[in-house]
């Protein structure tokens, strides 16, 4: 019997807490209601421009509509088993929500409208991918798969309506790879550090801009 440690249990409890606030915005509103996404703690530029920065992390536990939480569901849960396994539990749960939280700023940045879904820090998990094919361009296995991904990632992109914060949230979650780094290998600490100003600074610009925003 394999250990719990070594299960991707902090995918599975991601998976669950979307869940259970699905079912609880269904039963008080509707997860189409633009009224129940407020409440619930959907991107939404004006309360966030008035302090409640934390809408930047609940959109990722919110879905609007069956399709889209079956849809983020899926590919969390495939991608996040592989992505857990190969950083670790405590490296998943960093990239995952750091990679959310710059995605929802690009969104904040960019994009006016009221957003909300998982699928920002899930683009950050593709991005952790593409850091590992990077670092790791001798692995075959490692190569191949983040070239998979890629391919996933251009397709998806290109029609997606929140463009800004599936692309802030690939490039936070490949920045932040890098300052975790893998646990099965050092990353280099200069790419680390350089990784981190890189991070910092987009973090800032995103919401400099975002509040500074007409729209």
């Amino acid at each position: 019997m394999s250990n719990i440690k070594d299960k991707p249990y902090v995918t599975y409890l991601l998976l669950a807490a979307m869940v259970v606030v699905f079912g609880l915005m269904s039963v008080m509103g509707g997860t189409e209601n633009p009224v129940t996404l407020v409440e619930f703690g959907a991107k939404y530029n004006p309360l966030i421009r008035a302090g409640q920065y934390w809408r930047l992390v609940t959109p990722i536990f919110i879905h609007i509509g069956f399709t889209h939480i079956l849809m983020n569901g899926i590919t969390l849960y495939f991608i996040g088993q592989y992505v857990e396994q190969l950083f670790g539990h405590w490296r998943f749960t960093i990239i995952f929500f750091v990679s959310g939280i710059v995605g929802n700023l690009g969104s904040f940045a960019f994009n006016s409208g009221l957003s909300a879904g998982a699928s920002t820090a899930i683009f950050g998990l593709f991005g952790a991918f593409l850091m590992l094919g990077e670092s790791f361009s001798k692995n075959p296995a490692i190569v191949s798969m983040a070239k998979t991904f890629l391919l996933f990632i251009v397709l998806n992109i290109g029609t997606d309506i929140d463009i800004a914060g599936h692309i802030g949230g690939l490039v936070g979650g490949f920045l932040i790879a890098y300052v975790t780094g893998v646990g099965f290998s050092k990353t280099s600490r200069v790419k680390r550090v350089i990784a981190a100003i890189m991070l910092v600074v987009i973090v800032f610009v995103l919401y400099t801009i975002g509040m500074q925003a007409k729209f």
